[in-house]
């Protein structure tokens, strides 16, 4: 193992027996972020009332504003929720739907996503439109043209992901973006696998909505997610849980407000955010991106050899980041019922230790290969190893 990736393993707890190549899902938290967790638990725990009544708001306007100065967005437009999945059903709630409108989706959109727009629109009446983006992915123009092909006069909200989860595809977001801005149509981007991944400045981007977990890439705890919606859309914004409403500490109301205060409950995770940029400021961004899309290219060349099958988009930076899914001959089965695994997800953990997702997407058997600072090419070649051993050639 080279000393720089040595030295990166061992700001976080990973077990020195585990091959974690599952980021993309549940990301490491390294220490130093857990020791901001742990410090703001502890101001938490000292004295409560104090806590919430005269240092919460302003502490968490602190967060907001440095995580707004890493994706181009003002504190004022941002709120903190538990994860991505929160934000996204926080719009759905608040977007008036009637009978005959349509809800835009791509056919790359994760489970809960297209879930979440499918309950929303039986609700209403409404539509769910699926667009079915060709292969092979690529983030050009046409991609985009094939996207706005399936916008209609009906269509009142737009949703994607900047980088999808089952597939690990970039889409074109500014241009995306741009278009929908042209056509009058409202956009909600998902972005929990974009955060840290690429440079965001969403007031440039100029969506809607914007939806998060830091607890991705951004290697921010567990329940730390955001929000961020566009100002002229932030009085229409209806919280999933009513509680008192204002601010606690007497401070001028605001539309987060309702978002502050659902209750007692533990705001540590999203005050340990800035600890988690500092984190990367150290290593330094391009750093992280340049190693990390790397390790997913040599994954993705090394997989292809032993699979004869194509990887799902081209080979370039701009299509896929640290995280790349790559097709695997079914082998005679068919995708597993709901909940249940696939047989060799399970054999990679339970006889090599390996953490790595074995999903089904449309069809196509797929293995998604996520790597962080702590992952080298030692990783990616016992995986190859393993798969080697269950005969995986097309």
């Amino acid at each position: 193992m080279p000393l720089q990736t040595r030295a990166w393993r061992s700001a976080w707890s990973l077990p020195a027996d585990v091959t974690f190549l599952n980021h993309g899902s549940f990301g490491l938290v390294p220490f130093d972020v857990q020791a901001a967790r742990e410090t703001w638990q502890r101001r938490v725990y000292a004295n409560p009332m104090n806590f919430y009544l005269r240092e919460m708001e302003v502490a968490l306007v602190q967060a907001a504003e440095r995580l707004g100065h890493l994706i181009g967005a003002a504190a004022r437009d941002l709120v903190f929720v538990d994860n991505a999945t929160m934000a996204m059903n926080i719009v759905a709630q608040s977007i008036e739907l009637a009978a005959g409108d349509e809800v835009l989706l791509t056919n790359h959109e994760y489970g809960a996503v297209r879930r979440i727009w499918q309950k929303r629109c039986d609700r209403s009446g409404a539509k769910l439109v699926i667009c079915n983006l060709p292969q092979p992915l690529d983030a050009t123009s046409a991609l985009a043209d094939h996207l706005f092909s399936a916008v209609s006069a009906r269509t009142k909200l737009l949703v994607f992901s900047q980088i999808s989860s089952p597939t690990a595809v970039i889409l074109p977001a500014e241009e995306i973006c741009r278009r929908a801005r042209d056509a009058g149509v409202r956009v909600c981007v998902d972005g929990p696998h974009a955060l840290g991944v690429v440079p965001l400045n969403l007031e440039q981007l100029g969506c809607d909505y914007y939806c998060a977990s830091c607890h991705k890439w951004l290697c921010a705890p567990t329940g730390s997610g955001f929000l961020y919606v566009s100002r002229k859309l932030q009085i229409q914004l209806n919280p999933m849980m009513v509680s008192w409403g204002g601010s606690i500490a007497g401070r001028p109301p605001t539309w987060q407000d309702e978002y502050n205060w659902q209750g007692t409950r533990d705001p540590a995770a999203c005050l340990a955010i800035p600890a988690a940029i500092d984190f990367f400021e150290r290593i330094g961004w391009d750093t992280f991106r340049t190693r990390t899309h790397e390790l997913a290219k040599f994954a993705r060349e090394s997989i292809t050899a032993l699979t004869g099958m194509e990887a799902l988009v081209p080979d370039s930076p701009d299509s896929y980041g640290p995280m790349i899914s790559l097709p695997l001959p079914t082998n005679g089965l068919s995708a597993p019922a709901q909940g249940q695994r696939d047989p060799l997800q399970d054999w990679l953990w339970s006889s090599c230790r390996i953490e790595v997702p074995i999903t089904w997407w449309h069809g196509q058997r797929l293995i998604r290969v996520s790597c962080h600072l702590y992952n080298d090419e030692e990783d990616i070649e016992k995986l190859v190893k393993a798969l080697d051993r269950v005969s995986l050639r097309d």
